[in-house]
């Protein structure tokens, strides 16, 4: 309902109006994020379920809806917004977000993520590229996709069965009983709802006035403003003394960015996209990835120094995608 009334009145808009709605949006899709990951985790804390294995499926679950929300809004009639905000997101989940989570306190990631998850991160993005480089995703990549999704989630699930976990003393500032929890998981649910409408349409008018393309403000304010779930949390597991969940929050969010959010969509309708348009945008986030596994595996640790490199290569990024926007040097 609201993203009816919003495209019917959006071009007529003042910029102020428009510029006071993208905020509202970002604000809604932040404040809705944060409250949904709180309840997910209390939830999972009283399931017993061990910090790591929260964050690659519950809080990345979570943290992600804001970009499956968005994404999914943008696929109908903006292709290039929603690819440009799933290689956005993982851009600016990896250097961004943990960049400025491992200045606050460098993080300490269990071996579990560096043996399986992140290289696994590594064969799903290079998997995603083959797709994109045709005529971006089809229908029946989408489905192959989620297909992986389906068959990584009953893995994690198998995983967190066969160990045990004591949740005393973890996270105590986001513990809920489990009734209250659920209440808190739909309110934030419905904020990220109504913040990714209100971001999409306004962010497009915005950038339709400036002169700047779909993929430009996907992989910018779209972005950003759906990474801010993923800041909020990795900000609270930092604050907790839990690298782990933050590590974890991160590479999973970015897992189910490519898996879910980019399957479902397409999945649903084709995203068809010439790839030189985001292949600077692709190799990016392949390039952080990678360069995430070299981190981790020098020395189990993303050190502050290793967080000033990752947002050093972020706002590299963002220079040259800025660049490419406005001349042909790209």
């Amino acid at each position: 309902m609201m993203l009816a009334l919003i495209q019917l009145s959006v071009e007529a808009m003042n910029p102020v109006v428009l510029i006071l709605l993208l905020l509202l949006g970002l604000v809604a899709l932040g404040g809705g994020g944060e409250l949904l990951t709180r309840g997910a985790v209390a939830i999972s804390i009283n399931l017993r379920i061990e910090p790591l294995i929260v964050g690659l499926t519950v809080v990345s679950l979570a943290t992600s809806m804001p970009e499956f929300t968005t994404t999914l809004t943008a696929a109908e009639s903006h292709p290039g917004l929603a690819l440009g905000n799933i290689l956005g997101s993982n851009i600016a989940n990896t250097g961004l977000i943990l960049g400025l989570a491992a200045l606050l306190v460098p993080l300490q990631v269990k071996l579990r993520l560096i043996e399986r998850e992140v290289p696994f991160l590594i064969i799903i993005t290079a998997l995603f590229g083959i797709f994109i480089f045709t005529n971006g995703l089809e229908r029946w990549e989408g489905c192959c996709l989620l297909a992986v999704t389906l068959a990584y989630l009953v893995y994690i699930v198998r995983k967190a069965r066969e160990e045990r976990w004591s949740p005393e003393g973890t996270l105590p500032q986001i513990q809920l009983p489990t009734v209250l929890a659920l209440m808190v998981v739909m309110l934030g649910a419905a904020l990220l709802a109504i913040g990714a409408d209100l971001l999409v349409q306004s962010s497009v008018e915005v950038a339709k006035r400036m002169g700047v393309n779909d993929i430009f403000i996907g992989l910018t304010v779209v972005a950003i403003g759906t990474s801010l779930p993923e800041l909020a949390a990795c900000i609270a597991a930092v604050r907790a003394g839990q690298g782990d969940l933050c590590a974890g929050n991160i590479v999973g969010s970015n897992l189910f960015n490519l898996l879910l959010i980019g399957g479902g969509a397409s999945a649903i309708k084709s995203l068809p996209i010439d790839f030189a348009e985001i292949g600077l945008e692709y190799f990016a986030a392949l390039l952080l990835t990678i360069f995430l596994l070299w981190i981790v595996r020098s020395g189990h640790t993303v050190s502050r120094r290793e967080g000033a490199y990752l947002l050093m290569l972020y706002l590299t990024f963002i220079l040259l995608a800025t660049v490419k926007q406005y001349t042909d040097f790209i």
